[in-house]
């Protein structure tokens, strides 16, 4: 059994920052890519940031340049540092990580319990 525990989050003023960790455990061999979305109220859920094991990264356009995605891989560890929030970026946010419990076994797709940022103007 895997799980993926979130904590960080909360109420910001825009300007401000804010700093997302999720930590994985249980049956891990290997952990993949590992990622952070957001979901807003009535829209769909999008990918903020990506980093693959070996630490290239990925960003939404709407937060490059302001957002970096990090990860500890001696310690099942992935960050989101948040700078310049901006009112837009409210939502609940949700750890992502692939997850290979074993040798010989094809990764399964996990996500954290999700975590309310909101940025007030």
């Amino acid at each position: 059994q895997v799980q993926l525990m979130q904590s960080g989050g909360g109420l910001v003023q825009a300007g401000g920052s804010l700093r997302l960790s999720c930590a994985a455990s249980g049956s891990i061999f290997r952990i993949n890519s590992m990622g952070w979305y957001r979901q807003a109220p009535g829209k769909q859920r999008e990918l903020v940031a990506g980093i693959t094991s070996g630490g290239s990264t990925n960003y939404a356009d709407s937060v490059e340049g302001r957002f970096t995605i990090s990860r500890d891989n001696a310690k099942n560890l992935a960050y989101l540092q948040m700078n310049s929030l901006k009112p837009e970026d409210t939502a609940a946010y949700y750890c992502n990580a692939d997850i290979t419990s074993r040798v010989g076994v094809r990764y399964s797709s996990y996500w954290g319990q999700g975590t309310q940022v909101t940025v007030s103007s």
